[in-house]
């Protein structure tokens, strides 16, 4: 028996799939077989009944096999909904105050000689800072255009913000925003389904981990923050190079995820799909579901079965080739190894991949993981195939990370939207403290629409209640980024009773796309 303490914990307690560590391999395999082969059959049966309307199969004389195309679900999701429209505009300081007071984010902020100091964060000192890491501005212009020297600012981000503290404080407004209670609402066939995607920067500096792609920087270069976004919370993110494949972190971020927010299900684009994440992700209880460029190639190159192509038949959606299961029974071992390092968190996936690659192509280890690998996308597409609802929820997660990046974007509007930072580790700061801009302001938004769905369902207003839940709180028409910043003045307090009362008071606009 294999138990690989994960934070004190058993294996075994840390998420559902990883049961499988524990199940002999030929057993596992049998149950796969069995789920295959019958999906198979399902899928075809219902193309040829015409169960199936979204996948039109367009016969050519001599060819082997039907060409045939699927509908895939248009349409994004609704963001700078309407009725965000009508609030007073509040400045992204008065944001940080209103989602500190609620969810108490300065505390998650220690002096970096805690041992030695009795001195609390000046929270205004602190929102000045993070503003002027999370906008891209820097705190040398921060000082020119605040009320705040720089001192005050370079001192109070010295001593408070660094990566440790950022991520505290973004798993602090993530655990609040779940605890909403609009929050579940946003779950898409009653599971938390994420999505990962990669949001291109360009550096005006010359970083270590900067690189060239001609698509996004033409001639610059840029690095690229690859983001976990979950019920349209952004609850993890990494800066990776631009030359780094965003396949190799998508383990890394689900697993590393420190929030309770923690996803079933997860969406990449073809970009997060690589010949592993299939098993990882599955073993470690996840289940994987991407979103493939060209689905019909996919599926005449990638599909595999338990049996001998011959035995299928002129079915439409055929394996090309026997799986062998002998190979992943003779290697288990040595995979077993390697799933081991990731639970106990000793290596990351990313390392795994380069490894794996390094190796000859023949090596047997990379092999056999590939061939798991194999099995579970097989099933997968099948699926896809079949379900329309999983489309249209792959497609709803990965607008949702799309979304994100868009309000990403407006919020880190300085230096026209060029990182302006020496470092890597200063390109960190600033992701995490952008992510902890998003993070307040979507709390925010989140407030008011689960105080307003409260007010709705106290007086019965099923409709209302339907198009607020479809609303997404990714929303920044009614927050003033720009301007001088006042920080020493008392604020006026955000009047939330206030805000949901005037809202009440009018119809919600309805939108077909919205969330």
């Amino acid at each position: 028996m294999i138990e690989c303490p994960v934070n004190g914990q058993g294996l075994t307690q840390q998420r559902p799939g990883v049961a499988f560590f524990l199940q002999p391999i030929t057993e596992h395999l049998a149950t796969l077989e069995q789920e295959l082969e019958a999906q198979i059959v399902a899928v075809n049966t219902r193309i040829t009944t015409g169960e199936n309307p979204h996948l039109h199969v367009k016969a050519k004389a001599r060819r082997k096999r039907p060409n045939w195309t699927l509908h895939y679900p248009k349409g994004s999701e609704a963001i700078n909904h309407p009725l965000f429209d009508s609030l007073r505009q509040v400045n992204i300081g008065n944001v940080l105050d209103f989602a500190n007071h609620h969810c108490h984010v300065a505390q998650s902020f220690d002096h970096i000689i805690n041992r030695h100091t009795k001195h609390a964060v000046d929270a205004q000192a602190l929102h000045a800072c993070l503003i002027a890491w999370g906008t891209n501005m820097g705190l040398g212009r921060m000082g020119e255009i605040s009320d705040l020297s720089y001192q005050t600012l370079a001192t109070t981000s010295d001593n408070f913000i660094r990566l440790e503290t950022l991520k505290a404080a973004n798993d602090r407004v993530c655990n609040a925003i779940a605890t909403l209670p609009i929050f579940r609402h946003y779950d898409l066939d009653d599971v938390v389904h994420s999505s990962s995607d990669g949001q291109k920067f360009e550096t005006r500096r010359p970083t270590i981990n900067a690189r060239h792609s001609p698509k996004y920087f033409g001639l610059k270069k840029g690095v690229v923050s690859y983001s976990l976004v979950a019920n349209h919370i952004p609850v993890n993110a990494k800066i990776i190079g631009a030359h780094e494949h965003e396949s190799h972190f998508v383990f890394d971020l689900l697993f590393n995820n420190s929030t309770e927010i923690q996803p079933d299900i997860h969406s990449t684009d073809t970009h997060g799909t690589n010949q592993v994440n299939f098993a990882l992700l599955h073993l470690f209880g996840y289940q994987f579901a991407p979103r493939y460029e060209d689905l019909p190639g996919r599926v005449k190159t990638g599909l595999y079965g338990f049996q001998h192509p011959n035995q299928y038949g002129d079915l439409v959606i055929k394996p090309i080739r026997k799986l062998n299961t002998a190979l992943i029974i003779d290697e288990w071992d040595n995979l077993l190894r390697i799933f081991v390092s990731l639970a106990r968190k000793t290596t990351t996936q990313s390392i795994i991949v380069g490894k794996l690659n390094a190796y000859a192509r023949r090596n047997k280890t990379r092999r056999a993981l590939w061939e798991y690998d194999n099995i579970l996308s097989s099933l997968y597409m099948l699926r896809y195939i079949d379900v329309p609802a999983l489309r249209q929820n792959v497609q709803r997660a990965l607008n949702r990370g799309e979304n994100y990046h868009q309000l990403r974007r407006a919020i880190a509007y300085a230096n026209f939207g060029k990182l302006r930072f020496k470092s890597e580790a200063e390109q960190q700061v600033w992701g995490e403290c952008s992510r902890l801009l998003t993070n307040c302001l979507i709390y925010y938004n989140t407030t008011i629409l689960s105080r307003l769905l409260e007010q709705k369902q106290s007086i019965g207003d099923h409709a209302g209640v339907t198009l607020i839940t479809r609303i997404a709180p990714v929303a920044w028409q009614h927050i003033n980024f720009y301007g001088r910043y006042e920080f020493t003045q008392a604020a006026v307090p955000i009047n939330l009773d206030a805000i949901v009362s005037m809202l009440a008071q009018h119809p919600i606009p309805a939108m077909s796309d919205a969330a």
